[in-house]
């Protein structure tokens, strides 16, 4: 069995975009491999715990070969957790809408949560760090509003999709797709097809 995990980092619900061809994405690969589990993690509603100062000091404890206090143990498991639903899966779908030239918070502090060292990457002091997610695959929806490639600076700069793809190779996935929907509504250029691109995954769907 094949599972896939579905990372939605919209706060939109039915109004969302990037969600609309993620999940068409979805549908079509569940229709073509009867075998998939599909598991959804719903970014704003998946109340998330806090990896602040006693979960960075739990962090250092293990390092550091000391013993946690069980306050550190509490938020170290809980930080686990969060990883063991990442790391369960084979193949990933995330749906990320830009916000402010950046990924939304939620899907910053998700990928905070379990990109730590022993888990989703190792480091050598010769060759540098090495990503320990490897044989995944990867589907990254990628949507914004004003911003599109190749429009003046002053309709927005893209630093989401530049930080998603080298986290996703940093963690060893590097098997991946990218859907791009930026139909920049408000600067008057003409409107991508949404119709097209939630096509155009589906298509994708079929030779993943």
């Amino acid at each position: 069995m094949t599972k896939l995990l579905h990372v939605n980092a919209s706060a939109r619900g039915e109004h969302s975009q990037s969600l609309a061809i993620a999940r068409a994405f979805v549908e079509a690969l569940a229709d073509r491999r009867p075998d998939l589990e599909v598991d959804t993690l719903d970014l704003f509603s998946a109340d998330l715990p806090e990896f602040g100062t006693v979960a960075a000091d739990a962090k250092m404890a293990v390092f550091g070969g000391q013993e946690q206090t069980a306050e550190q143990k509490a938020a170290w498991d809980a930080a686990r957790a969060v990883f063991d639903r990442f790391a369960a899966a084979d193949v990933y779908v995330f749906n990320v809408p830009m916000w402010n030239a950046g990924v939304p918070y939620v899907l910053k502090q998700w990928i905070d949560i379990v990109t730590q060292p022993g888990w989703a990457f190792g480091f050598d002091p010769a060759t540098g760090y090495e990503g320990l997610l490897t044989g995944k695959r990867a589907l990254a929806v990628y949507t914004s509003g004003v911003y599109a490639p190749g429009v003046p600076l002053e309709f927005g700069a893209d630093f989401a999709t530049t930080f998603f793809d080298d986290w996703l190779r940093f963690v060893g996935i590097t098997d991946t797709e990218v859907v791009r929907f930026a139909p920049t509504v408000l600067t008057g250029a003409p409107d991508e097809d949404l119709a097209g691109h939630v096509a155009h995954a589906q298509k994708l769907a079929a030779n993943f």
